[in-house]
């Protein structure tokens, strides 16, 4: 009666529990097969007893089981019973699924069965699937997004820094990983971090969490960058962590400065048009008076003079006059179809005769130049005025370019500089090797009445006056200047409606002959100038490594990676310019090409002794088709060094 009461209590207990419950012999035949088993496998308890239990297994666990238990029987070798391990089980219907198996052994009159405890896998590894898909998803956001992600733990220690903030702060995230996040900071923020997470745990204040603001950031190389930093909190293991996302305001902040500058320069201009008219018409008074009497005063010489003083003194005004007018963009103009290549050559000798003798004058033009659409007048005076601010640059004498070239600026060109439409333009470019300009003069050299000239020597219109008359016509001025090495200034006049398009469609093609396969290094510190340049490569189906400085360049060049080309800016920050990197360059990897590329003309390189011999160069701004045509002479060696 005991046997019968216990053997019932045990069917009890095996019917309710929610695991599988299954009892075999020592030939593998099932002997007991509980509901749960029944609910795990699909089979009814006598679909399965007096069968061998690997019918309940899938390939290759079914082919195992009769050599296991005959080698169990033959040296009880003990793979599974009473460890356990994770398998897989096989459902009536085919299907599998992931289970936890646990066997263990009991003997009876010397036969053994064996028990087997199985727990349904399938929902947990549902969820470590759902959670390692989550993680990835996350992984994958955070690796792809532009903004900067970092987390930090409750001390201000780094845990995880996002591809993005390795590109903003130059930091490889082995670097951060486990250090202080104030590294990353320049003062004072630096100083105060530490006394602000420390207020913040003790007290709750927040200053920044959950609102975000405007701060700097400090890069590896020591420069710094505005940043809109957004930060929040959350708890993990009790203890807090904090979300940093961040967004460089490097380039908001340039735009921003443009839009100021523009909308500084065209308030300049509306007041200096409404008092240029206003004593327009004051001056008209004091000639006309003067004039009437000087007629008077003939027999007066003392007094006529004195009258002839004024009026050349209301003459005077009236030429500041009418650069005030052109800088304002009031003037009238009398535009029409120009060919600029007579117009500079013509001009040419009008400059041997008005520049000193000791500044040599030289002349490039393209052929088949467009025809630019503007005021023949303004564009020689223009011309004129630039001329003789470049020989104020070279007291001791120098060199004076003007060439001439077809341009087509392109939406990317209009992101750099949004005043700017796209369209077809023709460029003169007026260069000289004197002593340039500092990047405080360089910034307000457009402005009216600014000068570093001494007092009485200049008016300070006649950049101004240039600037005035090439934006009235619908065009855009551009500057190159540093210290030491000189200045180019580039007009860009609108090119006339007769211009072929025929030459629009040739200058911008991808020719097949440009293309090719190898790996070019790009070194660029403007982001725009740099997206277009390797967008224009990748189309043309090179590899292309980029590098915003030459410091970064030169970590480029210590990889074991492959390169064939550096394609790389002349004038660039963090103390290693465009000829340097280019000697370090063919050291660390003799016989490997190079291409500068400038906003000064080469004949300022040339005097300057900047270019080295076999350095081949291709001036900005540039086209595709440009870009294409000089990296295939380069890599092809054909490319000479002018």
């Amino acid at each position: 009666m005991a046997a019968d009461k216990d053997e019932t209590s045990l069917g009890v207990v095996l019917d309710t529990v929610v695991d599988g419950i299954i009892l075999i012999d020592g030939r593998g035949r099932v002997l007991r097969f509980n509901p749960a088993c029944e609910k795990l496998f699909g089979y009814t308890a006598a679909e399965v007893i007096g069968q061998n239990v690997k019918m309940l297994m899938p390939e290759p666990f079914r082919a195992e089981h009769d050599g296991y238990l005959d080698n169990y029987r033959r040296t009880g070798e003990r793979k599974i019973i009473g460890i356990g391990r994770e398998v897989v089980g096989r459902r009536k219907d085919g299907t599998t699924f992931p289970m936890d198996l646990s066997v263990g052994e009991v003997a009876q009159e010397g036969n053994p069965i064996f028990v087997g405890v199985i727990h349904d896998l399938t929902q947990r590894k549902d969820s470590e699937r759902a959670i390692l898909e989550s993680a990835t998803r996350l992984r994958t956001v955070l690796d792809t997004t532009v903004d900067g992600v970092i987390l930090i733990d409750a001390r201000g220690n780094i845990s995880m820094f996002n591809p993005a903030c390795v590109k903003l702060f130059g930091y490889v995230a082995d670097e951060v990983i486990g250090e202080n996040v104030k590294m990353l900071m320049p003062e004072p923020f630096r100083a105060e971090h530490d006394g602000y997470l420390d207020n913040y745990h003790r007290t709750g204040e927040r200053k920044i969490i959950g609102i975000g603001r405007e701060v700097v950031g400090r890069r590896k190389d020591g420069t710094t960058f505005p940043m809109d930093l957004s930060v929040g909190e959350c708890k993990l293991g009790g203890q807090s962590s904090f979300v940093g996302v961040i967004r460089d305001l490097t380039e908001r902040k340039r735009a921003e400065e443009q839009l100021v500058q523009a909308q500084k320069m065209e308030a300049v201009g509306q007041l200096s048009g409404g008092i240029a008219h206003d004593f327009n018409n004051l001056l008209t008074v004091i000639l006309g008076n003067s004039e009437v009497l000087a007629d008077s005063l003939k027999a007066r010489p003392d007094l006529e003079k004195m009258v002839n003083s004024i009026m050349s003194a209301a003459e005077r005004g009236g030429e500041l006059t009418q650069r005030l007018l052109a800088f304002s963009r009031r003037q009238t103009l009398q535009p029409t179809n120009i060919d600029c290549n007579r117009l500079v050559v013509r001009m040419q000798e009008l400059l041997r005769r008005t520049l000193r003798e000791h500044i040599s004058i030289r002349v490039e033009t393209e052929e088949g130049l467009w025809a630019a659409f503007a005021d023949p007048g303004q564009l020689e005076s223009a011309l004129l005025n630039l001329s003789l601010n470049a020989q104020d640059a070279m007291p001791n004498g120098g060199s004076l370019t003007i060439a001439t070239q077809n341009m087509a600026l392109d939406d990317l060109y209009q992101a750099m500089h949004p005043e700017v439409p796209p369209g077809r333009y023709v460029m003169l470019a007026i260069t000289d090797n004197g002593t340039g300009m500092s990047p405080e003069v360089k910034a307000k050299v457009f402005e009216p009445f600014f000068t570093t000239k001494e007092v009485g020597k200049g008016s300070g219109l006649g950049l101004s006056m240039v600037y005035g008359f090439v934006k009235q016509s619908n065009g855009h001025v551009s500057i190159y200047s540093e210290l030491g090495l000189g200045t180019t200034i580039r007009l860009y006049l609108p090119a006339s409606s007769v211009a072929q398009d025929a030459d629009m469609g040739e200058s911008n093609s991808v020719t097949p002959a440009f293309q090719g396969n190898e790996t070019v290094l790009v070194v660029e510190d403007d982001p725009f100038v740099r997206a277009y340049a390797v967008s224009s490569l990748r189309a043309l189906g090179y590899d292309v490594v980029m590098a915003s400085d030459g410091r970064e360049a030169l970590d480029q060049l210590a990889k074991d990676i492959p390169l064939d080309l550096l394609f790389t800016d002349v004038v660039m920050p963090n103390g290693v310019n465009g000829w340097e990197l280019a000697h370090q360059a063919m050291a660390l990897r003799p016989g490997m090409k190079v291409l500068l590329t400038s906003g000064y003309a080469l004949e300022t390189l040339e005097a300057h002794g900047r270019l080295q011999p076999g350095l081949a160069v291709l001036n900005k701004p540039y086209r595709r088709t440009q870009l294409g045509k000089r990296v295939r002479e380069v890599l092809d060696g054909a490319a000479s060094d002018t």
